[in-house]
């Protein structure tokens, strides 16, 4: 008898706190400062790979999401990221990049300038104070330019060389989210991700953190998140790219609920 009426109190429980994201539209805006740190390899190919360094830099990211409650219809998230840096890049031997053959052991100096927008389609298991948790499929549109300048010598003439190499494509990946309330303080724990793994490419992209309810009411929640992220791009020949890059840091942000 205990157990049941304990079981009939946390499901009265859950069924009160959900009303509200059961029977309206939700309107999400938010976004996040992020300062990054990244390294890892690149190359044309996943044997001949420049080993790169690169600068600690803010990143932005930005979002809009509208929950509804008609029944199968998933839910619709938009995400913009950038993820723009610079720094050195180093490899043993002869490097050749878009064509150009850079002298052995040259620093090579690195602009990694690359965007994406999500497009997340996802159902809400549960939605309510005390937890929240989405799954769903993303479609990630990745767009991203690698330029490099080192030495190069021909007829014993060593100059300074430029070049470059753009890379899109489509993405597909899978997508969880999962906030856990503390009843009573304002504060949330919460976790999101991305990731897939396929023909030798692996992509994550997830975060993890704690936000705090600055205001709740009726019209309009605002939240304030601090937390930690991780990108990481494994990628095997998209568009000539063979990649193992990863970009992690602590970032800040806030969340408008209409």
């Amino acid at each position: 008898m205990k157990k049941a009426t304990i079981a009939t109190c946390l499901a009265t429980v859950l069924c009160t706190t959900s009303v509200k994201a059961d029977t309206l539209l939700g309107l999400y805006i938010g976004g996040q400062v992020w300062l990054s740190q990244a390294d890892g390899s690149f190359g044309e190919g996943d044997t001949e790979q420049a080993t790169v360094k690169l600068k600690n830099k803010n990143q932005g990211s930005y979002f809009v999401a509208l929950e509804h409650p008609i029944p199968l219809i998933p839910n619709i998230k938009l995400v913009s990221t950038t993820l723009d840096t610079l720094g050195d890049a180093n490899f043993n031997g002869s490097f050749e990049f878009d064509n150009v053959v850079y002298d052995g052991n040259t620093n090579l100096a690195t602009t990694f300038d690359a965007s994406y927008i999500d497009y997340t389609f996802y159902y809400e298991v549960f939605d309510n104070d005390l937890l929240t948790f989405d799954f769903g499929l993303t479609v990630r549109n990745l767009d991203s330019q690698i330029n490099i300048v080192g030495d190069v010598t021909a007829n014993g003439v060593t100059t300074p060389t430029n070049s470059q190499l753009s890379v899109s494509g489509i993405l597909p990946l899978f997508y969880v989210k999962t906030i856990i309330g503390l009843p009573f303080t304002g504060f949330n724990v919460f976790a999101e991700g991305n990731f897939v793994s396929y023909d030798s490419n692996s992509v994550h992209d997830y975060q993890v953190g704690v936000s705090y309810s600055v205001l709740d009411n009726l019209a309009i929640d605002f939240d304030v998140t601090l937390g930690y992220r991780s990108v990481q791009l494994d990628l095997n020949d998209i568009d000539d790219l063979y990649s193992n890059l990863t970009f992690d840091g602590v970032f800040a942000g806030a969340i408008i609920h209409f």
